[in-house]
């Protein structure tokens, strides 16, 4: 890793039969960043995680992760990296201490370099009143929170974070993101994040790829992937209209270049429209039809813009037939766990 990437692929590839799940994809990733897969399940994020971490052999083309080839030096590929998968690895009747103990000695840790290993990652995590306690007892936000100390046992260099918010409440989210910050800034930790969620690549991530049926169709910093659209192509319009009638959305609804109306009880007025001339054709129809605006602003694109101008669809969690060969396993050697290909 001398030469600043923690990743750097060519033309990876990855079929299930006749079924490309990960099509031709080059991309790096440089050491010390965040870098986002963005995309919807079935775009091939998890597909390209699992080739990256020797867990699945590329189809075609070329990777290394840490300056290591995953085909050829796959055994050592593994020493410099770490995986958290969507499903929870836990034993919930062993305690906080005991799973990571069990996943310690996986990796050949000495005892004694383990225990302190164990005993700077409960503190990292503020879990240090809970090492003594079966897993079953935590909430799934405490779970995630040793799932993921798991994973950097062997002190990776880099982390893989597959979809490491699903399914948790927003208090629990905004634990991990805020772990997930902490472990790249404190421990200098490369990381790989897949998401189907906006506001979390947008949060967290230095630069993003957006991954649509097997193909990276975007890759920049977040800001920049908003600035295609700024001012251009799509406009996010907020009015407040005191009067506002039935007539009016209606209205709004009808124009060539509204997308989108929706409001809220306080006669809030969101209009998403594309087009140079759509922040005047909307204030335009209001005035035409006796609207008062009180207040309006127009809001930088989202992420979920970018996407939608880029793909010509939304991001949305859809459902995929897996693949019968399509298996893979997660964490070290001897753990395995059956996931369907995204």
């Amino acid at each position: 890793m001398n030469d600043g990437f923690a990743i750097k692929t060519e033309k990876l590839t990855k079929k299930f039969g006749d079924f490309t799940a990960v099509d031709h994809i080059s991309f790096d990733v440089k050491k010390g960043e965040i870098f986002g897969f963005l995309g919807p399940n079935g775009a091939g994020k998890s597909t390209t995680i699992r080739m990256l971490c020797t867990l699945s052999r590329p189809t075609a083309g070329t990777a290394t992760v840490a300056g290591l080839d995953v085909i050829k030096e796959d055994s050592h590929v593994r020493e410099h990296i770490g995986l958290v998968s969507e499903k929870l690895i836990m034993y919930d009747r062993l305690t906080a201490r005991e799973n990571l103990r069990l996943f310690g000695n996986l990796y050949d840790i000495p005892k004694e370099e383990l225990e302190k290993r164990i005993d700077e990652l409960l503190g990292f995590v503020r879990m240090q009143e809970w090492g003594d306690h079966q897993i079953r007892t935590f909430s799934t936000g405490m779970k995630q929170r040793i799932n993921v100390i798991r994973a950097l046992l062997n002190q990776p260099e880099i982390l893989f974070l597959d979809e490491p918010t699903l399914g948790l409440d927003p208090q629990s989210t905004n634990e991990i993101r805020e772990l997930t910050r902490k472990i790249n800034t404190d421990r200098k930790t490369t990381i790989i994040l897949t998401t189907h969620m906006m506001t979390e690549a947008d949060l967290l991530c230095d630069r993003i790829g957006i991954i649509d049926k097997g193909k990276i169709v975007a890759l920049d910093t977040p800001a920049n992937l908003k600035k295609m659209l700024s001012g251009k192509e799509v406009s996010n319009i907020i009015l407040d209209i005191p009067n506002l009638t039935n007539d009016m959305v209606e209205g709004l609804k009808v124009l060539p270049s509204v997308k989108s109306v929706e409001m809220d009880a306080d006669m809030h007025v969101m209009v998403k429209a594309t087009g140079n001339d759509a922040f005047d054709n909307v204030i335009d129809l209001i005035r035409k039809k006796n609207g008062k605006i009180a207040s309006m602003k127009n809001i930088e694109p989202t992420l979920e813009d970018v996407f939608l101008h880029i793909t010509g669809h939304e991001v949305r969690d859809e459902k995929v037939l897996k693949p019968s060969n399509a298996s893979s396993h997660f964490g070290p050697p001897g753990m395995r766990s059956r996931q369907r290909v995204r």
